[in-house]
C-alpha cells in the first residue's frame, strides 16, 4: 500500500508541476445582447471537463426550470449566477470562470451585452489578453458589436476572435458568414484592429467549438478551442517596457527599515540600478529588493516587492519609481479618451476624483473636444457625455502626476473618475498625451501675498457664498451685508448672478452644462479676489452640490462660508418679482431651478437663514455676527 501511495503522490506532484508551467490566457467574451456569450463559455467549461457531477446535475435541473431549449442543457446557466440573470436570460454582472486543457490555462470574463451594462464590459476587458466578439448570424453586426469592438481597440487588446454564432439557425450558410466577415472587417479597418480571426460556430450544438463541424465543410480554419490554445500572446511585453513601480505604501515596521512597496507595472529592476522618484525628481539607487520569501537579485513586471534605497529621500503613496534613463513624464493637463459610465451626464467644469495607479487627485474636464459615434466613428461636437458615450476631452488636475501614454503602459496611463459626493465610479479614461501648456505654464512667485493684502485691510479675506432658489432673497440680503460691511470700513466686492451674466458669463445659457461653467468661472474670480484680501460676497442660485464643493475646494480652509438662504418653493414662487416662475410654469422658460431643473439643498452650510420669517435686515445682522465672531472683521 505504501508503494501505491508513493506512486499516486508522485503522479499528483508531476501533474501539479506541469499545470504550474502552463501559460495563462485571459480573455473576454463580448458583443450584443443574446449573441450567446454565456452559452459559449458554458460549452467550453463542459467540453474541457471542468464541471463536477453535482454542478452538472444542478445545471440540468436549472435548465428544466429556466432554460429555453427543451430538455437540452442550457449551458448559459453555468455562467449566469444572479437570479435576475436567470429569470431574464441575460448577463448583468461580469462572470469570471477558470478552465484548463492540456496545453493552456484560461480565465474568461463573460461580459454583459446590454448597453446599460457597458461599464461592466470595460471592467472585464481591462485585464484581458484577447477578446472573443460574438455575433448572432441572424442579426449580423449591430451597434453594440461596434461599441464593444471600439472599446476593445481603445483598451489595446491585440487579438480578436469574431465568433459568428448560431450558424445552425441559418442552415450553416457560407454566404451569411461571408457577409458578416465583410461588414465587420470594414469597421475593423476604421478602428485599427489588425489581428482579427473569424470562426463560424454554434455554441448550443458545439459546432467548431472543440472539434471541426461536419456541417460547415466550406470552413477550413481553426476551431475556437484550437485558436485559444495556440494564439501567441506576448507575455513579456510589459517586462520589455521601462521600469515603473507605483508606490502603494511606505513599509516602516521599525526604525531600522524603510522600504517602498508596490506591484511592478512594467520593466525590471536589480540592486544597484539608478532610480528617479516622480513627481519630485529625486534620485537614488536600489539597495535591496525585498519580498516575503527573501531578497531577490532581480524583479520583473507583475511581482509585488519592497524596494530599499541607498539614500533617505521623501517618497509617498502615489509616487512612481522609474529608472533614470527612462523616466515617466509628469504633467497636470492632458488629452484623454473618456468612457462615461454613469446615469448622470459628464459636465465640463464639474470636479471629480481621479485614480491613476496609486494616486488620487482632484480633476476637472475642461473641454469635450468631440464625442465619437461608435457606428460611423464620426467626431460629433458635444457639451456633455451621457451614459456609455465616448469622448475625447481635455482634463486638468490639481497637481502634477507621473504618467505614461496608455498605449505604452496601461497601469500608468489608465484612470477612473470617481464622484466626490457618492464615491461612485463614473468614468474610465485613457491618457493620450500631456498638453503643451502643462509644461509651459508655471506659477509665478510674488512677494506681496494674500496674508499681506489682508493685513493691510485689517480683515481676513473670505467668500460668503449665497445659495438658494430664485426669489429666496439672496441678492437683497447680500446687498445689505455689503452695505453694513462697507459702513464699517471693510473692503468688499459683491458678485451678483444677474450682473455677472451681463459681462463675464454673457455667453452662457441655463442648461446644466452652462450652470456648471457659470459657477466655475465665478469661483475662479472669487479665488482671485480672496487672494487680493477682499471679503467677497456671491449671490447665485448655484443649484448643484458638486459645484459648490468645487468652489469650496479652490479656497483654503475657513475661506469659504456657505450661506443657505432657505425659502419654501411656494413662498419663493409667490414673490416672483421677475415673472420667471410664471414663464417656467407655462413652458416659456426651460431648465428653471425648482420647476424643471433640480436644486440640491446644502447639507452642511455654515450659515442658514430662513427668509419666510424675519426681515432681510435681521438676516444680514445674523451673517455679520458670524463674521465678527469668527475673526473675519
Amino acid at each position: 500500500m505504501s508503494h501505491v501511495s508513493d506512486l499516486i503522490s508522485t503522479d499528483i506532484a508531476q501533474y501539479l508541476s506541469a499545470h504550474e508551467k502552463k501559460h495563462l490566457l485571459r480573455f473576454i467574451t463580448c458583443g450584443s445582447v443574446d449573441d450567446g456569450k454565456s452559452t459559449l463559455i458554458g460549452r467550453l467549461l463542459f467540453e474541457s471537463k471542468m464541471l463536477f457531477e453535482d454542478q452538472l446535475a444542478a445545471v440540468e435541473a436549472d435548465s428544466k426550470k429556466w432554460g429555453t431549449q427543451g430538455d437540452a442543457i442550457d449551458f448559459a446557466l453555468l455562467v449566469d449566477g444572479l437570479a435576475a440573470e436567470r429569470e431574464q436570460g441575460i448577463t448583468i454582472d461580469v462572470a469570471y470562470r477558470f478552465f484548463s486543457t492540456d496545453k493552456r490555462k484560461f480565465i474568461v470574463a463573460d461580459t454583459p451585452g446590454h448597453e446599460q451594462y457597458t461599464r461592466n464590459m470595460i471592467t472585464g476587458a481591462s485585464t484581458a489578453d484577447m477578446a472573443v466578439v460574438m455575433v448572432d448570424a441572424r442579426k449580423g453586426v449591430l451597434t453594440q458589436t461596434r461599441r464593444h469592438s471600439y472599446l476593445v481597440s481603445l483598451i489595446g487588446i491585440q487579438h480578436i476572435v469574431v465568433a459568428i454564432n448560431k450558424m445552425d439557425l441559418v442552415d450553416y450558410a457560407e454566404s451569411t458568414y461571408n457577409k458578416i466577415v465583410e461588414d465587420y472587417m470594414a469597421f475593423a479597418k476604421q478602428i485599427g484592429l489588425k489581428n482579427v480571426t473569424f470562426i463560424p460556430v454554434s455554441a448550443f450544438k458545439g459546432d467548431n467549438i472543440i472539434s471541426r463541424s461536419p456541417n460547415m465543410g466550406w470552413y477550413h480554419g481553426s476551431t475556437l478551442m484550437g485558436f485559444l490554445e495556440t494564439v501567441e500572446i506576448n507575455e513579456m511585453r510589459m517586462q520589455q517596457q521601462p521600469f515603473r513601480l507605483p508606490v502603494q505604501w511606505v513599509n516602516r515596521p521599525n526604525l531600522d527599515f524603510r522600504g517602498f512597496t508596490g506591484t511592478i507595472a512594467s520593466g525590471l529592476i536589480k540592486p544597484g540600478d539608478k532610480i528617479r522618484v516622480q513627481p519630485s525628481g529625486k534620485e537614488s539607487s536600489v539597495a535591496r529588493i525585498v519580498t516575503q520569501g527573501g531578497d531577490l537579485p532581480m524583479a520583473v513586471a507583475g511581482q509585488s516587492i519592497t524596494l530599499t534605497l541607498a539614500d533617505e529621500i521623501d517618497i509617498s503613496r502615489g509616487d512612481v519609481i522609474s529608472t533614470t534613463e527612462a523616466s515617466a513624464e509628469v504633467a497636470d493637463q492632458f488629452e484623454a479618451t473618456l468612457i462615461w459610465m454613469h446615469d448622470e451626464p459628464l459636465l465640463p467644469g464639474r470636479p471629480y476624483l481621479m485614480k491613476i495607479a496609486n494616486n488620487m487627485v482632484s480633476t476637472t474636464v475642461t473641454a469635450i473636444k468631440h464625442q465619437v459615434n461608435v457606428n460611423t466613428l464620426e467626431h460629433i461636437a458635444a457639451r456633455k457625455l451621457d451614459l456609455n458615450e465616448i469622448g475625447v476631452c481635455n482634463i486638468s488636475l490639481d497637481k502634477p502626476v507621473p504618467f505614461d501614454p496608455y498605449e505604452e503602459n496601461p497601469d500608468t496611463g489608465g484612470f477612473i473618475l470617481i464622484d466626490r459626493l457618492t464615491n461612485n465610479t463614473v468614468g474610465a479614461g485613457l491618457l493620450r498625451f500631456a498638453l503643451r501648456r502643462s509644461h509651459n505654464i508655471h506659477m509665478q512667485h510674488v512677494d506681496v501675498n494674500k496674508a499681506a493684502r489682508s493685513a493691510i485691510k485689517q480683515q481676513k479675506s473670505c467668500v460668503l457664498w449665497f445659495t438658494g432658489l430664485s426669489g429666496a432673497g439672496k441678492s437683497t440680503i447680500a446687498n445689505l451685508v455689503e452695505k453694513k460691511l462697507h459702513a464699517e470700513g471693510r473692503h468688499t466686492y459683491l458678485l451678483d448672478g444677474d450682473n455677472i451674466r451681463h459681462g463675464l458669463n454673457k455667453d452662457l445659457g441655463f442648461t446644466d452644462a452652462d450652470r456648471v461653467e457659470n459657477i466655475r468661472r465665478v469661483a475662479e474670480v472669487s479665488k482671485l479676489m480672496v487672494d487680493a484680501g477682499l471679503i467677497v460676497i456671491t449671490s447665485f442660485i448655484s443649484p448643484f452640490e458638486s459645484e459648490r464643493t468645487m468652489a469650496r475646494g479652490m479656497l483654503e480652509d475657513g475661506e469659504f462660508i456657505e450661506v443657505y438662504v432657505s425659502t419654501p418653493l411656494q413662498v419663493a414662487e409667490s414673490r416672483d418679482t421677475k415673472g420667471l416662475y410664471k414663464k417656467a410654469r407655462s413652458g416659456e422658460l426651460k431648465n428653471f431651478t425648482g420647476i424643471d431643473s433640480p436644486y440640491e439643498v446644502p447639507e452642511n452650510a455654515e450659515i442658514v437663514v430662513d427668509t419666510s420669517g424675519g426681515s432681510p435686515a435681521e438676516q444680514a445682522d445674523k451673517i455679520l455676527e458670524y463674521l465678527k465672531g469668527n475673526g473675519y472683521c
